[in-house]
């Protein structure tokens, strides 16, 4: 009768609501049957009005008989024996059927209502497969903001949920916050479930866990598709790992490609040190409160630099930049660093899409102009002095005093980017560091004072060269220069790997090679070599070890290559692959393989092992500048989640023993495996560093990972680190394109681009952080972003290493001129 009910009005009512409205029907039929039957069969004896007989029925059947009311005939107390019995048959099943519905609803989460979905707001993850690390990433970086506290989130994932999910969700934390619906986003049904239409943003993740990684993808598109479909007011936040597949989701808000970043990333690595490390620390939100408790100087600083993040703000709402209108963009980021200890690294204007990253002394800053800049925390939430403390402050600061009293004003974003004093890049003595001038800088020789920022540029005064680097290392001789400009020229590669990549302006050859020279190990009719000490590079190597490139090592020669890069400093690239990669017909112009040219070389050698001692020597690994190992994509599935990175590890390890000296990068599936890399098992200060990333995370860091040796110097990462930058792109819509910016992967007309500077002894004389910022902004019109500093050590004779100091700054040197 129910299901007639519903076919003749046209209504669908859940499985769930149809049982439950049968078992109310069972118990009323019951019931109200008994009741009639006891009163009519009770006329012959003693009479029962209707409410004594409902009593009746009611402390019958739940079984509390109090016997003050009795059916007194024969034919009543059959009844009554009749009706229980009927009772315990039929109630059973109902609540059989009800128990089992219920049960199957927990499985799949049930339905996110439409009342909470209009006066609430949430958002919908997509993902194919939910895991714990993925899961914790996720609400973790999501609820680190304050405004989105009040935020539901509802997870669609088609399998079934994992015991530590399951385990995870049932804490108060995330139990009243967190909805698991399983479920999948190609149906319609499942969709309306997840109130997607009423959703503030839907984030889509592939699953990189999979050996077939294009089939993820093609995954991942049909979601965007079918949620764009049935949703197409709601933001999309996709992430895809091929860069060939991105063109199918050109309409979503906010697109990833996990290649793309990932040897974007590894080749900056080997240029600029430790680029993972800042980009991680940057995309990462942090209280910057990490390592406060260890007694080390360096974690302290460290952890509390991690805290800086990037944000906006309209110049004419700034208390930071309102006063620097009409002044130049170096002026600006100066003298806000010098007041505020902000560091402002770009604009946008009002009515342009397109963010600048430092585009330098001759833009002139408006009021409408939207600031990004770096710092601990927002302006809005930032406190200020008045001006008599301020200029008290300025007073006792402005002398110099040594490590004990840094100025508090220096502190700016990125990885260790603090009030520091320029060391010595030499060994430590006995004594300690020595942070004063050089002895050997007297007054007669000591340069001259630092010029001021000026507050509109002087075109005859802006170099064109850096600051730091000798302005004849790149000049040639007429016959070099002659010969160079038959090899090679500066322009935009004449194709394209994949459709989507952004085009870069580069050194390129004017000729592309004959695709028989690319092999380092065979001799063809061009040339006869079959190593790479035969080609007399004079510049260092760069070695990438993988075993299936596709077309995302694209985007590894084009940081090397791109164009503001000295054409003596540009390395030679072996690709130590198992197969040719897809794009090298596509990139032959980026290759050249004569000797004794300008490091504009890209070489090819098959390898099934990058272990194999043969193969490595003849690719030169011996005097290589760095060797940078990619994640295999057939070993990061496994049994048990974390052994995928275990052939990886160990493969590095020999490595690394083999060759004590050399710089690895290496690239992994799981960042908590990153404790293996260069391990040792009784090095006491990797144990202390161990404990102390434990305490991290007992308090609830996000960055527990941080104090690990490989990752705080460049040398490991792992992609899923940046997995944050897309949940964190619901609240910073700007920074993708920043990140992309950082990296090289877009280039924009009039936005500058992140290098990096050695500091060596020379450069002392400048002594501090503050000063060195000054003498960048007006000499070059170069911002500076972040330190990178190493230490000096001296390992056990076992392994017989001495590891150098070394001072790097990071920079974002102002546009050049494309010539």
């Amino acid at each position: 009768m129910i299901n007639d009910l519903h076919r003749a009005i046209q209504r669908t009512q859940s499985a769930m609501f149809n049982q439950v409205l049968i078992l109310i029907s069972t118990l009323l039929c019951l019931i109200f049957t008994c009741i009639c039957g006891i009163q009519h069969l009770e006329r012959i004896g003693k009479k029962l009005n209707l409410f004594d007989s409902l009593y009746f029925c009611i402390v019958t059947f739940s079984t509390v008989g109090f016997g003050d009311v009795t059916p007194e005939t024969w034919s009543s107390k059959l009844f009554v024996v009749a009706m229980i019995c009927v009772a315990l048959v039929v109630l059973p099943i109902q609540f059989e059927q009800l128990a089992y519905l219920w049960m199957e609803r927990q499985k799949s989460g049930g339905n996110y209502s439409r009342h909470r979905a209009q006066t609430e707001k949430h958002v919908v993850l997509c993902v194919s497969s939910l895991k714990i690390d993925l899961l914790m990433d996720f609400l973790n970086e999501f609820y680190a903001h304050p405004r989105l506290q009040d935020y539901y989130v509802v997870i669609l994932c088609p399998t079934e949920m994992d015991v530590q999910v399951r385990r995870v969700l049932q804490i108060p934390m995330w139990s009243q916050r967190v909805i698991y619906l399983q479920g999948s986003a190609l149906k319609d049904q499942d969709l309306l479930r997840a109130k997607m239409d009423d959703a503030e943003a839907c984030f889509i993740l592939s699953s990189r866990c999979e050996v077939d990684r294009t089939s993820s993808d093609h995954q991942t598109i049909l979601r965007a598709w079918a949620v764009k479909d049935f949703a197409p007011n709601c933001p999309l936040y996709v992430q895809i790992l091929k860069p060939e597949n991105k063109f199918h989701i050109k309409f979503a808000d906010h697109v990833v490609c996990e290649e793309e970043f990932k040897y974007a990333m590894l080749a900056l690595n080997c240029i600029c040190p430790a680029t993972s490390t800042l980009i991680t620390l940057l995309v990462h939100t942090s209280r910057g409160q990490e390592g406060q408790q260890s007694p080390e100087q360096w974690q302290k600083m460290y952890g509390r630099c991690s805290g800086n993040e990037v944000y906006h703000i309209v110049l004419e709402e700034s208390t930071f930049f309102a006063e620097y209108e009409g002044k130049s963009f170096t002026y600006a980021s100066f003298h806000a660093h010098k007041k505020f200890g902000v560091c402002l690294i770009g604009v946008r204007r009002e009515d342009n899409k397109n963010i600048l990253l430092n585009p330098g002394p001759r833009y002139i800053m408006n009021s409408t102009d939207i600031c990004f800049y770096i710092n601990i925390t927002k302006e809005e939430n930032s406190a200020f002095k008045n001006q008599d403390q301020q200029r008290k402050s300025n007073v006792s600061r402005s002398f110099y005093h040594g490590p004990s009293r840094l100025p508090v004003h220096s502190i700016i974003a990125s990885m260790g980017t603090v009030a520091i004093d320029l060391q010595d890049t030499s060994c430590r003595s006995a004594s300690g560091p020595t942070l004063s001038l050089p002895t050997e800088g007297s007054k007669e020789i000591r340069r001259p004072s630092i010029a001021p920022v000026l507050e509109v540029a002087d075109t005859s005064s802006i170099q064109t060269c850096d600051l730091l680097s000798d302005q004849s290392e790149d000049e040639t001789t007429p016959d070099e220069e002659m010969s160079s400009n038959l090899e090679y020229a500066k322009g935009y590669p004449p194709y394209s790997p994949y459709i989507g990549s952004s085009p870069t302006f580069c050194h390129l050859l004017h000729e592309k090679v004959p695709f028989c020279c690319l092999r380092l190990d065979k001799s063809c009719q061009h040339n006869y070599y079959e190593d790479a000490k035969a080609y007399g590079f004079k510049n260092k190597l760069i070695i990438v070890a993988a075993e299936t490139a596709g077309n995302g090592l694209y985007n590894f020669i084009v940081p090397l290559r791109a164009y503001y890069r000295p054409k003596k400093e540009l390395n030679p690239i072996v690709l130590l692959l198992d197969n040719p990669p897809l794009f090298l017909i596509q990139a032959k112009y980026f290759f050249w393989t004569t000797p004794g040219d300008l490091g504009l070389k890209a070489l090819v050698i098959p390898s099934r092992l990058i272990t194999d001692l043969d193969d490595l020597l003849r690719c030169g690994v011996t005097f290589a500048a760095n060797m940078v190992v990619v994640d295999k994509e057939s070993t990061m599935s496994a049994e048990e989640d974390y052994m995928a990175d275990a052939k990886t590890i160990v493969n590095v390890q020999t490595l690394f023993r083999l060759f004590s000296s050399l710089s690895i990068i290496t690239e992994l599936t799981h960042p908590a495996n990153m404790r293996f890399m260069q391990f040792r098992a009784k090095d006491c200060y990797s144990l202390a560093l161990s404990k102390l990333e434990k305490k991290e995370r007992e308090r609830g860091s996000n960055l527990a990972f941080m104090f690990r040796l490989p990752f705080a110097a460049g040398r490991v990462f792992s992609i899923s680190m940046l997995d944050t930058l897309l949940y964190q792109s619901f609240v910073k819509d700007y920074m993708i394109s920043i990140t992309r910016l950082l990296l090289g992967l877009d280039t924009t007309p009039g936005s500058g681009f992140l290098c990096s500077m050695k500091i060596t002894a020379d450069d002392l004389w400048i002594r501090t952080y503050a000063r060195l910022y000054q003498k960048l902004c007006s000499s070059t019109g170069d911002v500076p972003i972040g330190i990178y500093r190493t230490e000096s050590q001296k390992l056990t004779t076992s392994e017989s290493r001495k590891i150098a100091s070394q001072v790097s700054i990071f920079c974002l040197f102002r546009f050049p001129q494309m010539v």
